[in-house]
């Protein structure tokens, strides 16, 4: 897994409350979404409406209606938070929690991204200044503004890479004490280094195998999942048109899948994706088919990507517009299951 593709334009029935150690016993997933993409664009000054965007009800009101449960979010944390260990911006603040209600109000769940690849401008996560403390201190903020919001997750962040395994798990850890120290009951989703690539989940990329290395993240509540990606190109980075990585991508959520029951962990798949052609598709449904049939270790996915500022022509887009709607699309809006459990998105107290 390597760096995604980005648009051109930048240069229940039941209720299931899911733990890490906790299997369902329910035949469906709980959280079928899309990446709404745009507000994690531009550089930290960007201005707003000019060099990034949020998602508007048009789109948001889209995916509802074709089922979709989950949206995640991707952000930029510079924007947010401009300074470490400072105050969160008041002005972009609003702009996401604006926008998480208008997700909440489609009746949707909302997966919070800091989509900052394991760095805070060009300093890695860990090393000074980004710190882990300033880490923790970063997500200590963002979770007193959402904690114990039903619907909300907290994705620690969006695919670190150059990290040494060993060195994020110190990082998600602090995240994570963070998150809880202010009292929010959140599920966590937690990354791996190596851009958490499911293909190389249990190889040694960098500092140790995430599969041997992420076993060690604590969190006191217990209330964490981890979180993958993986693409069907050859390199598996989701630059290509082409799936001659398919084979290998759909081994990849197979063999995660044994880890995650193996291990009694849970699993959702944050970043997928390909364009329309049959390989691809094809692809593509095997690997939602995977996590389908497998429930008790996968809770869902986010297809990457949608949103207003994607262009017609980018292959992998489902944002709708006024063309026949993209194959991938209709394919996600299958696998869709017509009564799928509600997931708990906050652990009830004393539990």
């Amino acid at each position: 897994m390597k760096r995604k593709r980005l648009p051109h334009r930048l240069l229940v029935a039941a209720v299931m409350t899911i733990s890490s150690t906790a299997h369902a016993a329910d035949a469906s997933l709980c959280y079928y979404g899309v990446n709404l993409s745009g507000a994690e664009y531009g550089e930290r000054g960007g201005v707003y409406g000019t060099n990034y965007t949020y998602p508007t009800e048009e789109t948001i009101s889209y995916f509802a209606r074709k089922g979709m449960t989950i949206i995640r979010l991707p952000f930029r944390w510079e924007r947010l938070q401009p300074r470490l260990g400072g105050r969160l911006d008041d002005d972009e603040l609003q702009r996401l929690k604006d926008t998480v209600a208008l997700v909440r109000r489609h009746k949707m769940n909302v997966l919070l991204d800091p989509h900052n690849f394991g760095y805070y401008d060009k300093g890695q996560v860990g090393k000074s200044p980004a710190t882990n403390a300033a880490f923790a201190d970063f997500w200590a903020r963002l979770s007193v503004e959402f904690a114990n919001q039903d619907g909300v997750l907290f994705g620690l962040m969006n695919e670190p890479h150059d990290i040494p395994a060993t060195d994020w798990l110190k990082a998600a850890n602090a995240a994570i004490r963070g998150i809880r120290a202010v009292g929010a009951r959140n599920l966590i989703l937690v990354p791996g280094t190596a851009w958490s690539g499911a293909a190389t989940w249990e190889t040694d990329v960098i500092g140790g195998a995430n599969g041997t290395v992420m076993l060690g993240v604590r969190d006191p509540l217990d209330f964490y999942a981890y979180e993958f990606h993986q693409y069907l190109d050859a390199d598996s980075s989701g630059t290509h048109e082409t799936c001659e990585g398919a084979k290998a991508a759909t081994d990849a959520i197979t063999n995660v899948t044994a880890w995650l029951k193996k291990n009694g962990k849970r699993g959702f798949l944050g970043e997928f994706g390909a364009s329309a052609n049959a390989d691809c598709l094809n692809g593509l449904k095997t690997m939602l088919a995977t996590m389908s049939d497998n429930s008790d270790a996968w809770i869902g996915f986010s297809y990457w990507a949608a949103g207003e500022w994607w262009p017609a022509t980018e292959p992998f887009n489902v944002q709708p517009r006024d063309t026949p709607e993209r194959p991938q699309m209709r394919l996600l809006e299958q696998m869709i299951a017509k009564r799928a459990p509600v997931c708990v998105a906050v652990k009830p107290a004393g539990k």
